[in-house]
């Protein structure tokens, strides 16, 4: 009794071994986005308002994370989710042009088909204008940006109060 109790533990030991190597060794085929919002500047626009979010993103992963879209969202004091137009890359351009208020593009706009490298830290931004007064702006709950990769993998990032 004694030899198959000792026999049935290395085997289960063996066992334990063998799942956490095979977990360990595709621990960077994960695909995740983990980040933060650094800075939001906002400038009201007629009925609504214009919003810059700057934030650092890491890809934790082993392979490059290849973006389908991004979305930016904001919780209004109400509960209400407002869903910003987001600008491309030469729209963030054109707006920094007119409208010196809102200040220069420190970072790069985060767009569709853009590359993150596996496994590094990068600071990028993301702008859209919420069709919201810019007093719910001001009052937000949260704001979140949601991006998709290609594979359909979601990732968000959401703003510390």
């Amino acid at each position: 009794m004694g030899r198959s109790v000792i026999a049935f533990l290395v085997g289960l030991a063996v066992v334990g071994g063998g799942i956490f190597g095979v977990l360990y060794m595709n621990r960077g085929s994960h695909l995740q986005l983990k980040g933060e919002i650094l800075k939001v500047r906002s400038l009201a626009d007629g009925d609504g308002a214009i919003v810059f979010a700057d934030f650092r993103v890491t890809n934790t992963a082993a392979i490059p994370f290849v973006v389908s879209s991004v979305e930016m969202t904001m919780e209004t004091p109400d509960g209400e989710v407002a869903k910003a137009v987001v600008f491309s890359k030469a729209d963030v351009g054109k707006v920094t042009r007119y409208l010196k208020l809102l200040g220069p593009q420190y970072n790069d706009v985060l767009s569709i088909q853009d590359k993150l490298p596996p496994v590094e830290t990068v600071d990028r931004m993301a702008a859209g204008r919420f069709n919201f007064p810019p007093k719910f702006l001001n009052d937000r709950k949260t704001l979140r940006l949601r991006i998709e990769e290609l594979d359909g993998v979601v990732s968000e990032i959401v703003e510390k109060q």
